[in-house]
């Protein structure tokens, strides 16, 4: 388990992160979200011990880092994709790697495999294009089989194939019961893969919690609404405490009335529609609106 307390860190007079409180726990994928600047990778450097912290503390199994009796056992991570010797081939970036930590060869060859570098493992790294060096790092991660994964945008560069390819990964780890910690600027993608989210925005923490509960609580009120009669339509609908927004030719987003009410209303005055459907949010928009709220 991860656990971050108080967690604090300036550059001089900028606060890049604030105070920050919150755990990661085994058996889910944790997704780290916030804006550009929102001091994300900071975190996850300090937690890895790459940074010094201003004040506070970061953890894992209640050790810092720099304690940990065999860290590459412990804790895998991904902060830079490309934080390899170009000149080394992948197999001897991970060969050198397993022998300060005590791995067997048999495992580079079994984390080769598991990230697709096969046919690519004896070239030289340097050559390697973004998603081949991301497939790299990833599989630097996992060279120990650590009980803790802290992957920073692990998807950046990677194609469809390979985005599917990390989500399963990511997924089955944290079934095996092992601690997940990922960040991503892809909202499609997170809302696919994190089942907790930890979201903060200027340095400080906006949710810690289950990915269902994120988006619930940023519910869009809102109804699609189309119909051949837009005129007869708008007119009917607008009122106190009533917004209707057109969206396209005879359709409209109306907030203030649910669907039932809308509905009724139609139908009471003879209007035919062809479509009524509450707007569900997604994690984009529950990122979007809670992030922006913070921030005002």
């Amino acid at each position: 388990m991860i656990e971050v307390k108080d967690l604090t860190k300036r550059y001089g007079p900028a606060t890049v992160v604030d105070g920050l409180s919150f755990q990661v726990r085994p058996g889910v994928v944790t997704g780290f979200l916030g804006p550009n600047g929102a001091g994300k990778s900071t975190t996850m450097r300090m937690i890895m011990g790459l940074d010094r912290p201003t004040a506070g503390t970061a953890t894992i199994d209640g050790h810092p880092y720099a304690q940990l009796t065999t860290p590459l056992r412990r804790v895998g991570a991904l902060l830079e994709a490309r934080s390899f010797h170009p000149g080394r081939t992948a197999f001897h970036h991970l060969l050198g790697l397993a022998a300060t930590a005590g791995v067997p060869r048999s495992r580079v060859d079994d984390v080769i495999d598991i990230v697709g570098l096969r046919a690519t493992a004896h070239r030289r790294a340097g050559g390697y294009s973004l998603g081949m060096g991301q497939r790299l790092g990833i599989a630097t991660a996992l060279l120990a089989d650590p009980e803790v994964l802290i992957l920073d945008e692990p998807v950046n560069g990677l194609d469809p194939e390979g985005i599917r390819w990390i989500r399963d990964l990511m997924r089955g780890l944290a079934a095996d019961g092992r601690t997940v910690f990922v960040s991503s600027h892809l909202m499609s993608e997170m809302a696919l893969t994190a089942e907790h989210l930890i979201v903060v925005s200027r340095g400080r923490l906006v949710a810690d919690e289950p990915l269902d509960g994120f988006i619930a609580r940023a519910a869009l009120d809102s109804v699609l609404v189309r119909t051949d009669q837009p005129t007869r339509l708008h007119a009917l609908l607008t009122g106190p405490g009533v917004t209707v927004t057109s969206v396209d030719r005879g359709s409209f987003e109306v907030s203030g009335l649910d669907a039932q009410q809308i509905g009724n209303r139609a139908a009471a005055d003879g209007i035919t529609l062809h479509e009524l459907s509450t707007r569900q949010a997604s994690l984009e928009d529950a990122f979007m609106r809670l992030t922006q709220e913070r921030t005002v």
